[in-house]
């Protein structure tokens, strides 16, 4: 009995933290902690922007990145990565706080995360490796776009309208803005952006968010500015109580729910992808990530954070790409930016209420324009056209509709740009009889299928091939052939039933090992006249085609 529970066991260790987990802790724990400090500095402003931004306020941002960067560290596939609230999560979670209430964002936390929980366990981790490139940086280019909208209210000092579009909301912020308010707002926006801009460049070691913000407050107060602010904030984390249940919320929910974990997990698995390819400011690499416990762990966290009241987490690239670069080597560094932010809460929530709303959305304005990188954009644009129409396409639906829209149009743009790519790699090529001419020999024709006959292909093959005039023997040479699906075999049956009925005799030469199972179940074998019209080599088909030939020109002569 226990020797059958030993791979399920093995199988459940991979989800669970180990010893191995803090390798080289004795080492590097000192850079761990000033990583932790520093990226928990780093994540105060963004924590509470997004809490804000996505309507459920500043108090649900600052809990998520507690409790779900807490547990992410622990429980996560990747020794770097550090979670809580992001940009995306926020572009999909407003209109859902919009249409169903702050008061459904705990329950929707925890549906989402038990989703996700379940495509860790179900081994779809590695999926993300699938998703073209292209398609990624349309879907960030988008997400950018959103962020930077939304702040437009908090910008212009006016309330947002929930529910609407993103840009048409926009639209109608600004034009309900009014002096001086609107004046006042806007000034404390661009001087966050040039605090930022100039901090970033001249003293990059220092956190440029958490310097404007300050500095942003500072003038707010002592000018006695009257504009919106954070307002009260806890003085502690909330006592973990499970979300009010019932079926009409369940229903709901659900949808929202299945996007939300979608979305977390193509992003904490992007975030993760890229973390585990970047140095150290000693420049060695980080060690690699586990795709399927970091999903269990990002969905445990998520799980976490709705239980205390807060919102769904992913894997936060900006604060993970903080952490990398400030000397972070295992978990240690994620866990200590969480404690940070939690002594922040018992400490300075006082202060922290009294930042102006217009401070955050200009943090956030710069953030959104710096996760689009100019260098990308163009490369995209530079390469092929299908690869520059499927980022174009995946930009403006990100935009227009919403992000899980964005990305199933998006592959399948790309999926379409590959098929017809494929299919036209995709040919039949005549050849003529090798070696030394027989008489007869003008009436044998050989085809060598080239590349792929699949679904988007087979047609094409199909027309090529029937359109052949005065031959008797057809040879369709197969070794070529690198990919056969049901479709393409499904037309080789059609091919050689419509040369048959001609007349016309028809062999197959070089079926691949890997095809012969489709070959035979779909019934290519069995449409031949004669089972030994099934060759391994050419000169054995060709010399039985003058066989064949040389039979047909005795018949016609008597």
């Amino acid at each position: 009995m226990s020797h059958d529970l030993r791979p399920a066991s093995r199988r459940l260790s991979r989800y669970l933290p180990s010893r191995t987990d803090y390798t080289g802790l004795r080492q590097s724990w000192r850079a761990d902690l000033l990583a932790g400090i520093t990226v928990g500095i780093v994540a105060l402003p963004l924590a509470l922007a997004f809490g804000v931004s996505s309507g459920v306020g500043a108090e649900a941002g600052l809990i998520t990145a507690i409790v779900a960067g807490l547990v992410a560290s622990v429980m996560g596939g990747s020794p770097v990565q550090v979670s809580g609230p992001t940009g995306a999560m926020v572009v999909v979670l407003a209109p859902v706080v919009a249409v169903h209430g702050t008061g459904s964002v705990a329950l929707l936390s925890v549906m989402a995360g038990l989703l996700v929980c379940i495509l860790g366990i179900s081994g779809l981790g590695r999926a993300v490796a699938f998703i073209p490139w292209p398609v990624v940086e349309g879907f960030t280019l988008g997400i950018a776009a959103i962020i930077f909208l939304q702040q437009v209210p908090l910008a212009t000092g006016t309330s947002g309208i929930p529910g609407h579009n993103t840009l048409l909301a926009a639209i109608e912020s600004a034009s309900r803005a009014a002096p001086p308010t609107v004046l006042l707002t806007l000034a404390l926006v661009a001087g966050v952006a040039v605090v930022m801009i100039l901090v970033q460049k001249l003293f990059r070691a220092l956190p440029a968010s958490l310097l404007a913000v300050l500095l942003a407050t500072s003038a707010a107060e002592l000018l006695q500015l009257d504009i919106p602010r954070i307002g009260p904030l806890p003085h502690s984390l909330p006592s973990p109580t499970f979300p009010a249940l019932d079926l009409d919320s369940l229903g709901s929910l659900a949808m929202p729910a299945v996007a939300i974990a979608c979305l977390a997990a193509i992003e904490s698995l992007l975030s993760a992808r890229v973390a585990a390819g970047m140095r150290g400011p000693d420049g060695t690499p980080n060690s690699a990530y586990s795709p399927d416990r970091e999903l269990t762990g990002q969905g445990l966290a998520s799980v976490a954070a709705g239980l205390f009241g807060g919102m769904p987490a992913t894997g936060a690239i900006a604060r993970t790409a903080v952490n990398v670069r400030s000397g972070a080597k295992t978990r240690l560094a994620a866990a200590i930016h969480a404690v940070v932010l939690l002594g922040i809460v018992y400490l300075a929530s006082g202060m922290v209420s009294r930042i102006p709303l217009a401070a955050l959305g200009g943090v956030l304005m710069v953030t959104a324009a710096r996760m689009v990188s100019r260098r990308t954009v163009a490369a995209i644009l530079r390469s092929t056209r299908s690869d520059a129409a499927v980022f174009i396409i995946t930009a403006l639906i990100t935009v227009a509709f919403d992000l899980i829209v964005a990305i199933q149009i998006g592959l399948a743009a790309a999926a379409l740009f590959t098929l017809r790519k494929f299919a036209s790699l995709s040919s039949v090529q005549r050849e003529e009889v090798s070696g030394p001419r027989a008489e007869g020999d003008e009436h044998i024709a050989i085809f060598r299928l080239d590349g792929a006959m699949f679904f988007g292909a087979a047609e094409r093959i199909l027309q090529e091939i029937s359109q052949v005039k005065d031959i008797q023997v057809a040879i369709i040479r197969l070794s070529q052939l690198r990919m056969l699906d049901a479709t393409g075999a499904h037309a080789l049956v059609e091919v050689i039933s419509a040369l048959e009925l001609r007349g016309i005799t028809v062999l197959l030469k070089g079926v691949r090992p890997d095809h012969l199972a489709v070959v035979t179940n779909v019934g290519v074998i069995r449409s031949l006249r004669h089972h030994k019209h099934l060759f391994t080599d050419l000169p054995a088909a060709v010399a039985h085609a003058r066989s064949h030939v040389r039979r047909n020109a005795a018949a016609a002569s008597a």
